[in-house]
């Protein structure tokens, strides 16, 4: 079993930046995708970014330009940096790991992300 542990959320102000960690432990197929996704109160859970084990990545349009994924693929971590933070970025935040082939997927616990201004 894969377990996943993000770290890094917190609160901040308008216009400001936090960085995400997440690293992922257990057995773990080389070829993967690894991303976050975001959910905030009564909204659905949302594609923020995603990275393969080859370093492609994939960016949902309203943090496109501000937003910067990337991941250590020895070391399975993967890592989401977020500039010019809005209030509309404020959610928790999952990493996730699906294995080549689609399944399995594995979640996160999900860490904080507060914007305010």
């Amino acid at each position: 079993q894969v377990q996943l542990v993000e770290s890094g959320g917190g609160l901040v102000q308008a216009g400001g930046s936090l960085r995400l960690s997440c690293a992922a432990s257990g057995s773990i197929f080389a070829t993967n995708v690894m991303g976050w996704h975001r959910q905030a109160p009564g909204k659905q859970r949302e594609l923020v970014a995603q990275i393969t084990s080859g370093g492609r990545t994939n960016y949902a349009n309203s943090v496109k330009g501000r937003f910067t994924i990337s991941r250590d693929s020895a070391k399975n971590t993967v890592y989401l940096q977020m500039n010019s933070l809005k209030s509309e970025d404020t959610a928790v935040y999952y990493c996730n790991l699906v294995s080549q082939g689609g399944f399995p997927n594995y979640w996160g616990q999900g860490t904080q992300v507060t914007v305010s201004s």
